[in-house]
């Protein structure tokens, strides 16, 4: 009998290709979402109606938990907070004992002011340093949860910045756009990690027969500087970036100049304020503990870029 299994976000960036790899494999899938998704059984509701999930749940032997909401936008922080946390709550009180493969971030991790800092699953969580950034805030308190409660049946995913094909939503995938655009202001002196989404999708695949209980596993790419990164999308979109280096304190300033401006008139600012407090930190970490016990083997970081322009 063929296991079937319940994925919340389904409809998602990361969502559509892991229900697609899971229909490769042969597993049965069931996405619990708003909107039906391009294959397998579907269950309309929310993860913040604890009877839907019961409902959804019912016949699944297991758990992808992967619904939520990526923004920097300070004014969102309300609802990440019920997405994320009560959203994650509810899961797991109405999955039983199954086991739930969790989708969690590199953010609540490996995050640092630190340039020579390398992360690892054992590093502490930097709250005090995304304390104003809703997104990894809440992020963080929902990891936290999920270890705490149902930490026997748990296994938590820590992807960073995805990339590649397939973001509709642009919901990762909105600053390599910036950057073919010409709209990034000034390159920040911060360094990040990135990933293809389709290995990150592998990953959650073999975490759901190989991942630890309790577990954190950070799935990543290269860790590259954030000029090295802008440079090489710039290079390989053939475009010129024209901004200049801009030291990190400026950035910020600005930003926490110019956003209440722009939100006063009903634009977008340039730079807001979590994105340039963000530009300033190293998202750089180790992703050994993955290739070892998922046998995690990202592709080249040019492949991914290639495809994601290729996709936007």
């Amino acid at each position: 009998m063929k296991t079937r299994i319940l994925v919340t976000g389904g409809s998602g960036f990361l969502g559509t290709h892991v229900v697609l790899q899971l229909l490769a494999a042969g597993y049965l899938v069931r996405s619990l979402q708003r909107t039906p998704p391009v294959e397998g059984e579907h269950v309309p509701g929310s993860i913040l109606e604890e009877e839907t999930i019961r409902r959804a749940v019912k016949g699944c032997d297991a758990v992808f938990h992967l619904a939520g909401r990526v923004s920097r936008d300070r004014r969102d922080a309300s609802l990440l907070e019920e997405l994320h946390v009560e959203g994650t709550r509810n899961v797991l009180s109405a999955t039983g004992d199954r086991r739930v493969v969790y989708a969690s971030t590199s953010g609540t991790i490996a995050v640092s002011r630190d340039r020579n800092e390398c992360a690892t699953e054992f590093s502490p969580y930097p709250e005090k340093l995304v304390a104003g950034w809703p997104y990894y805030a809440s992020k963080i308190r929902a990891e936290k949860l999920a270890l705490e409660i149902a930490g026997d049946r748990v296994v938590v995913l820590n992807p960073s910045l995805l990339l590649g094909p397939g973001d509709s939503r642009l919901s990762s995938t909105e600053d390599v756009k910036r950057v073919l655009e010409g709209r990034i202001p000034a390159i920040p002196g911060g360094g990040l990690n990135f990933v293809d989404v389709r290995d990150v999708a592998g990953a959650f695949v073999t975490a759901m027969e190989k991942g630890v209980p309790g577990e954190r596993y950070l799935l990543g790419g290269v860790n590259w500087t954030l000029r090295k990164f802008l440079s090489t999308v710039a290079e390989i979109g053939g475009v010129r970036i024209t901004s200049l280096p801009a030291p990190g304190m400026l950035t910020l300033v600005t930003a926490h100049l110019s956003e209440p401006l722009f939100r006063a008139i009903g634009r977008t600012p340039p730079v807001d304020v979590v994105s340039a407090g963000m530009s300033r930190a190293f998202w750089t970490f180790d992703n050994s503990k993955a290739r070892s016990d998922l046998d995690f083997r990202p592709r080249p970081p040019e492949e991914t870029l290639r495809d994601t322009i290729g996709a936007i």
